[in-house]
């Protein structure tokens, strides 16, 4: 299955996104700004799905990885703290971030059964994939400090939704981008969800 991310475009129209925006809090009066952000940099770390499900594939290991997801969650945790972020709306946040992820790679894996496997030498994780992905989840954090403030607020799941509409109108997503972009964002508010844009 040819899934449609891009790494370097996604890459190019997040900065330019985060070009001339000041951390600042989400304001309640429906500046989705920070919002918009977010959605950005989790796209930009589902588009690092690829070549983790290449390099997993070509080296025969599982799609899940318990101990290093666990590592992860418990460091993030830490992180949280100093990033003045709610630990347990960070990890739900990178769990989130864990489960898109994975949903790529099944899809992937599928598509190679089904058809052939990706060509070519697989990206060395150590080197590349996993320092911009220990980069995304500095600005991943930075990004929920951000939008923190506005969890509780009634709207927020379709704030949520239409930053994911807005984005999607800027990249080019099939239906397991799309479902697995609505799975990284389903914690990004209190209620849970993304909500449906009216």
């Amino acid at each position: 299955m040819k899934l449609s991310l891009r790494v370097g475009t996604i890459a190019m129209l997040a900065c330019a996104i985060f070009v001339g925006f000041a951390p600042r809090p989400a304001a309640a009066d429906g500046d989705d700004t920070a919002l918009t952000n977010l959605v950005a940099l989790a796209s930009q770390r589902l588009a690092l799905a690829e070549p983790v499900a290449r390099w997993k594939w070509a080296n025969h290991k599982p799609i899940t990885d318990a101990p290093r997801e666990a590592a992860l969650l418990a460091d993030v945790e830490k992180r949280a703290l100093a990033a003045g972020v709610d630990p347990a709306f960070a990890r739900a946040f990178f769990q989130d971030q864990i489960d898109a992820s994975k949903q790529v790679q099944n899809a992937l894996f599928d598509g190679w059964r089904a058809t052939r496997p990706p060509e070519g030498a697989p990206p060395d994780l150590a080197t590349s994939t996993r320092p911009q992905l220990d980069e995304l989840t500095k600005s991943m954090l930075a990004g929920l400090a951000r939008v923190q403030g506005m969890r509780d607020a009634p709207d927020c799941p379709s704030r949520v939704a239409r930053s994911i509409a807005n984005w999607k109108a800027l990249t080019r997503y099939g239906a397991t981008g799309s479902s697995a972009l609505a799975t990284a964002l389903g914690h990004v508010c209190v209620a849970g969800g993304v909500g449906a844009v009216g």
